[in-house]
C-alpha cells in the first residue's frame, strides 16, 4: 500500500494513464470510423486516418506501462522456474536492469527524435508538429522506467518484482 506524498501522486498518475489510454483508444476508434462515414458520404476527411495514427501511438505506449505495472505482458518462464530463489532474483534484477538500459535508450532517443521533428508537419496538417506523436515514445519509455525502478526497488527490498 502506498502511503505520503508521493504514493498518492504515483496513484494518480497511473488513473490519469488509465484515463489517457482509455481516452486515445476510444479517439482512435472514433477518428477511423468518422473517417469511414465520412467517405461513404462521399466527403471524405484524409485527416482522420492521420489523427488515428497519433491516438494509436499514444495508446500503444500507455497501455504498455500499465500492462507491464499490473504484470500482464508476456513471459516465458522455462528454465528460472528450476533455478534456487537466490539465482532466479539475481536472474531477475539482471533482466530488469537491461529493460532500463533500453527505456533508458527511449527516454533519451525519443526526446531527440521529438526534437529534431518539431518543425515538421504532422502528415502535412497545418499546426500540428509532428513531436506530438513522436513524444509518445520517451513519456511512454519514462513511465515504463519508473515501473521498472519500482519493480527492482521491492526486488532489492525482499519482495517480489511483479505487481
Amino acid at each position: 500500500m502506498r502511503t505520503g506524498q508521493g504514493g498518492r501522486l504515483i496513484a494518480w498518475l497511473e488513473r490519469a494513464e488509465l484515463v489517457l489510454a482509455g481516452f486515445f483508444l476510444v479517439a482512435m476508434v472514433a477518428m477511423i470510423f468518422t473517417g469511414g462515414v465520412a467517405r461513404m458520404a462521399g466527403r471524405p476527411l484524409n485527416m482522420t486516418i492521420d489523427l488515428a495514427t497519433c491516438f494509436f501511438a499514444w495508446a500503444t505506449f500507455l497501455a504498455a506501462d500499465i500492462a507491464w505495472r499490473q504484470d500482464r505482458l508476456i513471459a516465458f518462464d522455462l528454465f528460472s522456474g528450476l533455478l534456487p530463489d537466490r539465482a532466479r532474483r539475481i536472474l531477475t534484477l539482471v533482466n530488469l536492469g537491461i529493460i532500463s538500459a533500453i527505456l533508458t535508450y527511449g527516454v533519451i532517443a525519443g526526446c531527440w527524435l521529438a526534437w529534431v521533428s518539431r518543425a515538421r508537419s504532422f502528415q502535412g496538417i497545418p499546426g500540428v508538429s509532428y513531436s506530438w506523436v513522436t513524444m509518445a515514445l520517451p513519456v511512454g519509455s519514462a513511465l515504463m522506467l519508473v515501473t521498472t525502478l519500482g519493480r527492482i526497488r521491492r526486488l532489492l527490498r525482499g519482495g517480489e518484482a511483479g505487481a
